[in-house]
Formats: structure tokens, sequence, C-alpha cells
């Protein structure tokens, strides 16, 4: 093994100084153009709302203030649809954590009959276009009740198929050794605490890739919220509020840029705080 891993690395070739100086300057290059737009959005977020459009394109503007966020959290509800974001989210990454695994661990652990069948049916869902399944999603809502709630919100955001993560699940399961599970059923676990005790901790890589994941489309989720809360403009979640800013004649560019500010950092934080454990979900996932 270490041999291999000796002859891997004598094998790789290393670029000469100028080229991964220039390799390096593109890179940093396009991660400033990438980066520029949200940074651009946070910073006109400051600016007075006569200064905005003299200003457009300047990154630091003369006069800076606080006048746009506290009327965007007050005036125009944002206070509520911040509260109406985390909740939904929240609630929604725990339900799709939970079903995944589950399901993973089945898929992924168990032969039974049906088993590929039920899988090819998992993968062809990817096939179907989101846009699709809001008529059907709608209905089932309504017939609930639960239209202009955030608990069709959060059912209806959960209750898709989620294949990527039943993927991830069930791959990393299937790669688990089964002493581990001999073991737990000699000091005498049952299938559920098998799962509970012995299977779950061991899959927190992965668990925590899905969290990141969901928590990413949730928070930004926009077209299903927008539908769903049509009635009750109280159950909004901040994507669907941003959207009140655009008139039928004008726009509120520096409300826009507030309230684009307030969805955009928490998640941003939650990412960069997380991301070492997401490129480690996935590496096992991959691994396995």
């Amino acid at each position: 093994m270490e041999m291999t891993k000796q002859t891997a690395a004598a094998k790789r070739v290393r670029l000469p100084r100028p080229g991964r100086i220039v390799i390096n300057a593109v890179l940093i290059l396009c991660s400033l153009i990438w980066i520029y737009p949200i940074v651009w959005t946070i910073i006109s977020s400051f600016k007075p709302q006569a200064d905005f459009f003299k200003e457009q394109l300047t990154l630091f503007p003369a006069t800076w203030t606080l006048d746009n966020y506290s009327r965007v959290w007050s005036k125009a509800n944002f206070a509520v649809y911040f509260f109406n974001s985390v909740i939904v989210t929240v609630f929604s990454v725990l339900l799709v954590l939970i079903m995944t695994n589950m399901a993973g661990y089945v898929l992924g652990r168990y032969k039974f009959v049906g088993r590929s069948a039920l899988m090819a049916i998992f993968l062809s869902s990817i096939c179907i276009p989101l846009v699709s399944t809001l008529i059907p999603v709608y209905q089932i809502v309504k017939g609930m009740g639960l239209l202009g709630t955030r608990l069709g919100l959060i059912l209806s955001g959960a209750g898709g198929a989620h294949v990527v993560f039943l993927l991830l699940f069930s791959s990393y399961y299937s790669t688990v050794p089964n002493e581990l599970e001999e073991a737990a059923k000699i000091d005498g676990c049952g299938f559920l605490r098998t799962f509970v005790k012995v299977m779950m901790p061991l899959s927190s890589p992965i668990s925590t890739t899905v969290i990141i994941m969901e928590s990413l489309w949730t928070w930004n989720a926009f077209q299903l919220p927008l539908i769903l809360t049509l009635n009750n403009p109280t159950a909004r979640t901040l994507a669907v509020g941003l959207y009140a800013f655009k008139g039928e004649n004008t726009v509120d560019w520096t409300g826009i840029c507030a309230g684009g500010a307030i969805a955009m950092v928490p998640i941003i934080v939650v990412f960069i705080a997380f991301q070492k454990f997401f490129i480690n979900g996935m590496a096992g996932a991959v691994k396995g």
C-alpha cells in the first residue's frame, strides 16, 4: 500500500512555477468575478434610496445608511418572513434527514424482492421536472387544509423523493462491515435499536452533507412557497417576501438589496462554518 502511494506520488507531474502562477491568477480572477455581485448587493443595501441610481456600479458609496434594513425588517414584515424561513427549513431538513437515512439504510443493507425496481423508480424520478408536480402538490396540500400554513410548506418541501440523499446514504451503508450489525444482535439489539445506536452515528458525515444541501434548497425555495402562500402572505418565506419589492411599475432596489442580504448572509455563514464536514461527507460517499 505504501509503495503504491509512493509510485502514484512519483507519477504526478508538477507544473513549473510560471504555469502555477498563471493558473492561480486565472482562478483568483474567476473568483472575483463570481463574488462581485454578492459583495455589490450587500454594499448596495447600505446606500440611500436617492443615491442608488447615481452610484449604481460603485462598490463603495459616499453615504452609508441602515434605513433600508430597518424599513425592510419592520415595515416589509421581514422579521416574520425570517422566522417562517427558519421554522420551515429546520423541520423540513429534520424530516428529510430521517426519511432518507432510514430508507437508505434499508436499500443499502438488505436484499429483498422488488429492491431493484424500487431503486429504478427512485432514479427515474430525477427526470421529472419540479414544475410538473406543482399542481398535484397544491391539490394535496389544499385537500389537507394546509394552504397558507407553515406546516403545509414543511410537508410539501420534505415530501419529495430526495433521490440524491437516498443514494448517498444507501451507498455509504452498503460499505459498512456486517460485523457491526452482528455484534449488535448478540448484545440483544433489534432492527430499530441497531439503526439508532450503531448505524446512525456512523453516518454522521453523510448526515451533515444532507443537512447542508437540504438547508440551502429549502431556504432558497421560491416557486412552491409562492404558490402555497398566495392566500396568506404572513406565511411567506424570505425568498417569497423579496418578490413583494417588485411592483408593476416600480422596483424598490435598495429594499431588494437589503432583503437579499438578510436572506443570503445566514445561509452563507452556515455553509462556510460546515464546509469541511460537507466535503468529508461527499468524499466518504464517493469512496463508498
